[in-house]
């Protein structure tokens, strides 16, 4: 995993308040709570709504708003975010371009049961299958 991108995705170091050097680090970044801003930066890098993040957070619209910028999400949340900011980041290298990763994102997949890939952010499970299904496309294993 291309660690230097969740975090620039994510706002680097001026917004997680540390630096992503390993996998543990995201260990310790989920256990701390990832910030409202870092969660806004994953939004915009996506071009997803406040809205549209909520609901594939499994939390409501509100709970985003009342937060302030600097305050962190509880450890379910926080992981969810990672994960869907190392989504962002392998697929953005798998393609070679952020749009034409975020047009895949939103068209329906054969190997996703024709769903979307962006759809599946909300469980975790349908994260990971993301990106074995980007993995596969790395090495041109076509499914």
């Amino acid at each position: 995993m291309e660690l230097r991108g969740v975090a620039e995705v994510l706002g680097g170091v001026k917004v997680l308040q540390k630096k992503i050097d390993s996998r543990m680090d995201l260990i310790e970044l989920s256990n701390k709570g990832v910030s409202k801003d870092a969660l806004l930066r994953l939004a915009k890098y996506l071009n997803l709504s406040i809205r549209q993040m909520a609901e594939l957070l499994s939390i409501t619209e509100r709970t985003i708003q009342r937060y302030t910028l600097k305050k962190n999400f509880n450890t379910i949340v926080s992981e969810q975010i990672l994960q869907i900011a190392e989504v962002a980041t392998k697929g953005t290298n798998v393609f070679g371009d952020k749009d034409k990763f975020l047009s895949w994102m939103k068209q329906p997949n054969k190997a996703l049961a024709n769903k979307t890939p962006m759809s599946l952010f909300s469980s975790r499970f349908g994260t990971e299958m993301v990106l074995d299904e980007l993995g596969r496309i790395e090495h041109g294993v076509l499914s």
